[in-house]
């Protein structure tokens, strides 16, 4: 099967809830945009004009939250917020050029008829030995209304349910259809995929988790993985052949190590069967 590849620019942590204001400024090099949460905090209005400013240039904008959108809030009020949003675009859309946007919330999304996004947040599941140090240091369990470290770890549950069972499901219905994965928080453990200043932290359980014998990371229908939250960028090919992909800005008005703006990612099949083209341009 020949396919024409899907390009994807892929951001996360922007953090703008620490900028002057939300207009920040990104360079098209894609016509998907991925923003894998912590852009900016769901109680701002200015989050949401940024996010209409994206979808007046792209034409599909998707977005997760992350553990700094429902700051000042709550989970439940942070996702009424963005849907409630999706649906004012969406009718936007009947009237205007306006990109569609995809809330990515227990979400599937078939790009075309190869292509699958699966997204969640993807909380981490955070070991009982680190659970106080992430209950304690974490903001998320301080200024998030109704939100404690068992509620994090039960919602890691669902997200991980969730996901293994699409990801079965799509590659038994649709042995050929390629799945892109987009999550907040880390999925693997590898040293590829975090900064080796953190690698003996005590709370290394509240940003990423080992799912190295799941179905959703085993599965050979996945072809790229991209998530946020670790403030480290990385970009490399695992061993079962999918692309482990993040592309972090971080809180600084300084970029991160690694953050590439405009740094696109390629999803598709070439002429030889099972060959993945991926990577930048």
């Amino acid at each position: 099967m020949t396919m024409s590849p899907v390009l994807f620019q892929i951001l996360s942590d922007l953090h703008l809830e620490t900028h002057p204001s939300y207009h920040f400024p990104i360079k098209q090099a894609a016509p998907y945009l991925a923003l894998l949460g912590d852009i900016g905090h769901v109680a701002d209005d200015g989050l949401f004009d940024f996010l209409e400013t994206q979808l007046r240039r792209y034409w599909t904008v998707f977005f997760l939250l992350g553990n700094h959108e429902p700051i000042h809030t709550s989970w439940t009020a942070a996702k009424s917020r963005v849907r409630g949003f999706s649906e004012r675009m969406e009718r936007l859309r009947s009237q205007s050029t306006m990109g569609r946007f995809v809330f990515l919330d227990h979400t599937r999304y078939d790009v075309n008829d190869t292509i699958t996004i699966l997204g969640c947040t993807l909380f981490s599941r955070v070991s009982p030995e680190q659970a106080m140090a992430v209950g304690s240091r974490f903001v998320d369990f301080r200024q998030i209304n109704n939100w404690m470290v068992q509620d994090h770890v039960d919602a890691h549950l669902s997200d991980l349910k969730w996901l293994n069972a699409q990801v079965s499901e799509i590659s038994r219905t649709d042995p050929q259809r390629q799945i892109v994965i987009f999550t907040h928080y880390s999925p693997t453990c590898d040293p590829r995929a975090m900064d080796e200043r953190h690698s003996n932290s005590p709370v290394t359980s509240g940003f990423a988790t080992d799912l190295s014998a799941e179905e959703c990371w085993m599965n050979r229908s996945v072809a790229l993985w991209a998530f946020g939250h670790t403030h480290f960028s990385c970009d490399f090919v695992d061993d079962l052949g999918k692309n482990i992909i993040a592309n972090q800005k971080g809180y600084r008005q300084t970029y991160e190590k690694d953050f590439d703006m405009t740094k696109i990612f390629l999803v598709g099949r070439d002429a030889k069967p099972g060959h993945l083209l991926l990577g930048d341009r």
